[in-house]
């Protein structure tokens, strides 16, 4: 080894070392293994997984997706079908429509498209990680905007930020962690104020409201960043997708970095799932209404604050410090994910709607927590 690759290597890895990764955390099987229980005790509610999809008939379409595809061949038509049955689900025009493994290659390509070394990305905070760790890889800035009490964007605030070097703004809406949406007249204001791309995160849409969808011709600057991993409950798979006008869409389409970025099986079950859409829609008609009783129960425990969510997760904050109820919380095999201050408010966990029996799991252990200190 020479002593010139030894001193290159030497500070790529200084670095490389200055450069946050996305980490899970703990497992369910490493927190099985640590409690001595088999794995299917622990109540996962950390990842915002919608496990009310029925699995029988999703296994049933992987099956069928299994004996119509040929593993050796490259999927080439695929992509084309799938975005057709997206602009029915959609209904928008097929050119406005692009795939991508999964929402966050998709924040990935569109961050390395469009940030350069020098620029300013601006969201605000709370909200999702990925897109900040992006930024900073392409040696870019990332600046944060407090949301205000209410979990509501600041738009005010935002607007001062704008400038000829904020090429990107991401806004996440239902927003990750604080499960709420943005005002539509807020994101408006936003989007068509700015003077760059502006990236609307809307993975958690089948769960809320409204979407901005239908007006993507509004804003020739706009991306709607959508996902099969929540609602239709393919996070195993990587598939998600992205809607902008026909001129973004054609550079996300044509500039990826990798040819055939999305594996066929995958393409081909998100087909599946679009042809049997009812397996979707009575999942997240089950979710929102145990949404509904999860937020209600957990508001009855004493010292816990649940707040109303868009989502398929719930923002909660505990009168307990933060760790000493996640770690009691793990030693019952129920996992959440940890957040700690957001805004105001000092103790905070991210809940996933789990099944009945796992939100019943979790209603109990906080209580037993609560009688015991």
């Amino acid at each position: 080894m020479s002593v010139s690759y030894r001193k290159w290597l030497a500070q790529k890895k200084l670095k490389l070392a200055t450069l946050d990764c996305y980490s899970s955390g703990v497992t369910p099987e490493r927190l099985a293994q640590q409690l001595g229980v088999d794995a299917s005790k622990i109540v996962k509610l950390n990842f915002n997984e919608n496990l009310f999809i029925d699995r029988c008939r999703q296994i049933s379409l992987l099956k069928q997706v299994a004996d119509e595809i040929d593993l050796r061949m490259y999927p080439e038509d695929e992509v084309p079908k799938l975005v057709v049955k997206l602009a029915e689900y959609l209904q928008i025009s097929q050119d406005c429509i692009v795939i991508g493994n999964a929402g966050d290659e998709l924040l990935d390509r569109m961050i390395r498209l469009f940030i350069e070394k020098g620029d300013t990305a601006l969201s605000f905070a709370p909200s999702f990680v990925i897109p900040q760790l992006c930024v900073k890889r392409q040696e870019g800035q990332y600046v944060t905007v407090p949301l205000r009490s209410d979990f509501q964007l600041d738009v005010p605030a935002m607007l001062t930020v704008f400038s000829e070097k904020t090429r990107l703004l991401y806004l996440c809406s239902p927003n990750n962690p604080t499960s709420n949406q943005m005002k539509p007249e807020d994101i408006e204001t936003l989007a068509k104020a700015f003077p760059g791309i502006v990236i609307l995160d809307e993975a958690y849409n089948e769960f809320a409201d409204y979407s901005f969808v239908s007006r993507i011709h509004e804003f020739p600057n706009m991306i709607i960043l959508r996902t099969f991993s929540k609602a239709f409950g393919l996070a195993m798979l990587r598939l998600g997708y992205a809607i902008a006008n026909p001129e973004l869409a054609e550079i996300l389409t044509k500039k990826a970095p990798l040819p055939y970025p999305v594996s066929g099986f995958t393409i081909q079950m998100g087909i599946k799932m679009l042809e049997n859409i009812d397996i979707m829609q009575t999942a997240v008609t089950s979710l929102k209404a145990e949404r509904e009783k999860l937020i209600k129960e957990l508001n009855q425990i004493d010292g816990v604050q649940a707040f109303n969510s868009q989502a398929d997760f719930v923002l909660i904050n505990t009168k307990l410090p933060v760790d000493v109820v996640y770690e009691k919380l793990l030693k019952r095999g129920v996992m959440l994910k940890k957040w700690g201050k957001l805004l105001q408010y000092e103790n905070c966990f991210r809940v996933t709607v789990g099944l009945p029996e796992f939100n019943a799991k979790l209603i109990e252990a906080l209580k037993q927590i609560n009688e015991e200190e």
